[in-house]
């Protein structure tokens, strides 16, 4: 689920992030992304009414491994999935992914051994947490906070909303100017509000939400966060806790959240004709999100 609000125009960015290679120097970093995975997909019935929203199909896989595909492209390998409605199903495809996407013999005299006959093309780490099945999002946040405490700073996403957004540059910016938080800003589909920001030293910082206001033009939040530390002063364990609402209210009045202007391609998935339109692109061959490569030379750790 996508929460309009407001932010104004954003400058150029363009200070380098730390762990990019400059010349000869190379410095790496460990960054993990966290995806909001506990939504039902309600609107997009007839699709598929007994899976998780994330676990909807785009071709033959999942919104969700569309997504973790794009930030694998930027190097970051490390996901953290806040699991709720049906979360066990997202369990059971990750317990079985290499099962189920390779060939394999099976010993069954050895105890059941089993030898894989296709290499794993993902290298991702996945850690699977049980968020509530009611919880808001920024309760899911707060609760897996025990397994980013080794990320200085990290992204997160909704597990409904694709992009051809350039995730290196993404984090780049978020480390010139230095706030708790960044957000990605993209041009609403016209059934989103907008969101509206103020350029202070060259760049955009929130200093309002609205809530769907009806004649405005201008940017919604289109996910794509990244945030560092700081960001676990804003978000609580109370379950009705809403991320897009007070805490990023709150960043916005501190002067704590910026907005990274993306006008590429963005779609979220709220609906059949949305599911439909997504599968109609990857079917053509021509995803916009597909092969999608970081502009930077960037390399992360575990």
């Amino acid at each position: 689920m996508h929460y309009p609000f407001a932010l104004a125009q954003q400058a150029p960015h363009g200070i380098l992030f730390a762990s990019f290679v400059l010349g000869i120097n190379v410095q790496q970093i460990a960054i993990k992304t966290v995806i909001l995975c506990g939504g039902q997909g309600t609107r997009i019935r007839g699709v598929a009414d007994d899976l998780p929203k994330p676990m909807i199909p785009i071709g033959n896989m999942p919104v969700l491994w569309h997504i973790m595909r794009l930030y694998s492209a930027h190097y970051i390998n490390d996901f953290v999935l806040c699991l709720g409605y049906k979360g066990s199903v997202i369990k059971d495809y990750f317990l079985n992914y290499r099962t189920l996407s390779s060939d394999l013999t099976i010993n069954l005299g050895d105890h059941g051994s089993v030898e894989f006959h296709n290499p794993a093309e993902e290298n991702w780490r996945v850690t699977l947490a049980d968020t509530g099945e009611k919880a808001q999002t920024g309760a899911r946040l707060a609760r897996v906070r025990k397994y980013l405490r080794d990320s200085e700073l990290f992204c997160l996403t909704y597990g409904d909303g694709i992009a051809d957004i350039d995730i290196c540059d993404l984090i780049e910016f978020h480390r010139s100017h230095g706030r708790i938080a960044t957000v990605t800003g993209v041009r609403p589909p016209g059934r989103f509000g907008v969101m509206r920001t103020d350029r202070n030293a060259g760049i955009s910082v929130v200093q309002d939400f609205q809530e769907k206001p009806q004649t405005e033009q201008g940017w919604i939040n289109g996910g794509f966060f990244v945030l560092d530390q700081r960001v676990w002063d804003y978000v609580s364990d109370d379950e009705g806790l809403i991320f897009e609402r007070e805490p990023l209210q709150r960043l916005a009045q501190d002067g704590q959240l910026v907005m990274y202007e993306h006008s590429g391609f963005w779609q979220p998935m709220d609906t059949y004709r949305e599911w439909k339109l997504l599968n109609d692109l990857w079917g053509s061959g021509n995803a916009p999100w597909d092969k999608k490569t970081c502009s930077k030379v960037f390399t992360a750790t575990k």
